[in-house]
């Protein structure tokens, strides 16, 4: 049975062409910067988001922690939202390897961190004070349901780090989601921030990878980290020449994913005891939820659609994430919307 795997686009195996590439790629020492594949592809992501320099990381967790330890001294603050993947899902990194303290906001519904939020966690020089250093934006926001920030919030928040004298570090892990579905380039988002990650390994299909970008002080400091965190590759080109394939063929597409993604909501919407509780998808995210006459839990209903070949992510007692991306055809959808029908048809009936 061939499966269809909506648990996340992290699930994405490189193209064909991405394959060739790798076979082909010209490689060197990247620890000695003598990688050409590897500098090419840290050039167009450089390019790509409109900074002077990037480096490439072997992670997207390990890209926000070389940020955030580049950005902050022992003992700084970091504000960011308390739905934040590095908060939630970067091992507590910060903390553990850095010695950063973390100030966590409430997410808005939209993903956002509220202006007057930030400003207020702004801590006064006071030796009583951790010192406030880095705010950490997400841009798309996984757990407020992959929406996306626009350029003009983060602007704002860029303007109000930058007059308070901090720095602005955007995880757009899938800020090329967030570019795509406003029809915008993602240099226009990350403009304001003074470094930006972004993964190679969703939704764009490279099999390892993500890129951090900044100026090139601060990618100086990153590059040391990264070296610290054992994240010095060598021959790392054979992994680049996916990335580069990926940046050239892999971002336009993405439309595709978020139009299936909202057909996916709306055969959803239409079974009963699903609930779509965070709305119409905004990127390639869909969220939702099993009704409370459902006698399943979403363990249950997601051990059920396996064995009818569809894989979910089950996130809470009652709740689903499912993610379209590359190989999630307009087919696998409708298999898709119709293994959950008949589960939920199943589990509400009586024995």
């Amino acid at each position: 049975m061939e499966m269809i795997d909506l648990r996340s686009d992290t699930v994405t195996q490189p193209t064909p062409a991405m394959r060739e590439a790798m076979a082909r790629a010209v490689v060197g020492d990247d620890v000695f910067g003598e990688d050409p594949t590897v500098n090419q592809l840290q050039d167009m992501a450089a390019e790509m988001m409109g900074k002077e320099a990037a480096l490439f990381v072997p992670s997207g967790t390990m890209g926000n922690l070389a940020a955030i330890l580049a950005h902050c001294n022992r003992g700084d603050e970091v504000v960011l939202g308390n739905k934040a993947h590095t908060f939630l899902y970067e091992g507590g990194g910060i903390s553990a390897l850095g010695g950063i303290h973390s100030c966590q906001l409430p997410n808005q519904p939209d993903g956002s961190l509220a202006l007057e939020d930030i400003r207020a966690a702004i801590r006064p020089d006071d030796a009583h004070h951790p010192i406030t250093r880095l705010i950490a934006l997400e841009n798309t926001h996984n757990r407020c349901g992959g929406v996306y920030q626009d350029a003009a919030y983060t602007r704002a928040v860029g303007e109000l780090a930058h007059q308070h004298g901090l720095r602005l570090h955007i995880d757009g892990a899938r800020i090329f989601n967030a570019a795509v579905a406003q029809n915008i380039e993602a240099r226009q988002l990350a403009e304001p921030a003074d470094s930006i990650t972004f993964c190679l390994s969703k939704g764009l299909c490279a099999p390892v990878g993500s890129l951090l970008c900044g100026s090139r002080e601060f990618i100086h400091r990153a590059h040391r980290i990264r070296k610290q965190l054992g994240g010095g590759m060598r021959q790392a080109g054979v992994l680049a020449a996916a990335g580069i394939v990926a940046l050239q063929t892999m971002i336009s597409r993405l439309k595709e994913d978020h139009e299936r993604a909202r057909r996916l909501a709306l055969g959803l919407r239409a079974i009963p005891g699903i609930v779509l509780d965070m709305g119409m998808p905004q990127t390639n995210m869909v969220f939702c939820a099993l009704d409370e006459k459902v006698p399943w839990n979403a363990n249950q209903v997601a051990a059920s659609l396996t064995q009818r070949g569809v894989r979910v992510g089950a996130i809470g007692e009652r709740r689903f994430r499912l993610v379209t991306h590359y190989w999630i055809s307009d087919a696998a959808i409708d298999t898709a919307i119709q293994a959950f029908a008949e589960v939920l048809q199943t589990a509400s009936t009586p024995l």
